[in-house]
């Protein structure tokens, strides 16, 4: 166990967990200012049975990022603001990338963020599998993105934007997240069209504008989302109706 630890300003990750089994790091602190790049809090990859527990996190970058290869992965109790949120990915950019299976994300608070949960691959580039993601009990506060599925993930224009990605999602699902969206787009779930995710879980999910005159509203693109709960309040907005938004409400 790692615990009671204070990072403050890296140059890059903060904590950086590779090739780690049945590790678990508790109560720490990380810091970097709002504009410092690269400056994660916590990057995961090709480990197995990680729990992070009771975190603070503000950071120029991504308050945890898991990569390929993560497994059995459990982040509970983690407070984020300032950062880019809590990210699965990118995925799909390097060769030999290890599938991503079994990730729980519960109990988190994110404050300010520039994403609050995401999965993101790149387009094109090379194939590889994430499945069995769930995220739980999420709190947003004027999150400029609070749900983000992005499989053309393609930062400084560095990939080809008409190609698909080729990681395949499965088992994703979104259970008792509320709070407000710095955006009027509050969830984003865009797949590929040849390849379309399978079995994505919505419930419980309550997100409004910061503005409070107006609605908060989701974007979805190649999925049929299940709505599981007795509470699901957004305007949606499919691509293919974008004037003419419906209330969901079941």
């Amino acid at each position: 166990m790692v615990q009671g630890i204070t990072t403050k300003d890296s140059k890059q990750f903060h904590v950086n967990v590779l090739g780690c089994k049945n590790i678990t790091f508790k109560h720490l602190t990380i810091s970097a200012p709002g504009e410092s790049p690269n400056t994660d809090g916590i990057h995961i990859r090709r480990s197995d049975g990680v729990n992070v527990l009771n975190m603070k996190i503000k950071t120029g970058d991504d308050c945890v990022s898991i990569g390929d290869g993560s497994k059995k992965l459990v982040m509970n109790g983690v407070t984020c603001g300032l950062g880019h949120g809590i990210n699965i990915g990118s995925l799909g950019l390097f060769k030999n990338e290890e599938p991503v299976d079994g990730v729980t994300v519960k109990n988190c608070t994110l404050t300010n963020t520039s994403n609050g949960v995401r999965i993101k691959s790149w387009p094109g580039v090379e194939p590889n599998t994430c499945s069995n993601i769930h995220f739980e009990d999420i709190t947003v506060t004027n999150v400029s993105s609070p749900i983000i599925i992005d499989q053309k993930y393609c930062p400084w224009n560095k990939c080809k934007r008409n190609e698909e990605s080729k990681v395949k999602l499965s088992n994703i699902s979104f259970k008792n997240i509320h709070g407000t969206s710095a955006l009027l787009e509050a969830v984003k779930i865009i797949y590929r069209a040849t390849l379309p995710c399978e079995n994505v879980e919505l419930a419980d999910i309550e997100i409004t504008h910061s503005r409070p005159t107006r609605p908060a509203i989701s974007q979805c693109s190649n999925v049929k989302p299940k709505l599981l709960a007795n509470k699901i309040q957004l305007h949606v907005l499919p691509l293919s109706q974008q004037n003419r938004p419906r209330l969901l409400n079941q």
